[in-house]
């Protein structure tokens, strides 16, 4: 499974579409294990464009702090699931919350 977190500052960023890069996470979900990691810089934000582009590279899942409606329904039209309200972090401790079952999310970030 590949899982895609936005990153801001070395952080999760609660806004999905004005992160500053993505880190893409290959995970063993049976293992509950990152076997790699890797960085992608995102194309300008534009409504729409961020899941078409995440999709193409391979993600299956996305942790994020806040994303639009609209956002969450173009992932699930590509088959990617979302998760949304997780908190400000370290992306991997955040991703290791996620694949041992506990991480806490609150409300979404995103109010549009």
């Amino acid at each position: 499974m590949k899982i895609a977190i936005p990153v801001t500052k070395g952080k999760l960023c609660m806004h999905f579409g004005h992160c500053e890069e993505f880190l893409l996470f290959d995970v063993d979900i049976d293992k509950k294990s990152i076997t790699s990691t890797s960085s992608v810089t995102p194309p300008p934000h534009e409504p729409g464009v961020l899941p078409g582009w995440i999709a193409d590279r391979g993600v299956n899942f996305v942790i994020a702090g806040g994303m639009g409606a609209h956002a969450v329904t173009l992932f699930k039209e590509r088959g990617v699931d979302v998760i949304t309200g997780a908190p400000v972090g370290d992306p991997e401790s955040v991703l290791r919350s996620y694949l041992n079952g506990q991480l806490v999310t609150g409300e979404n970030a995103c109010d549009h």
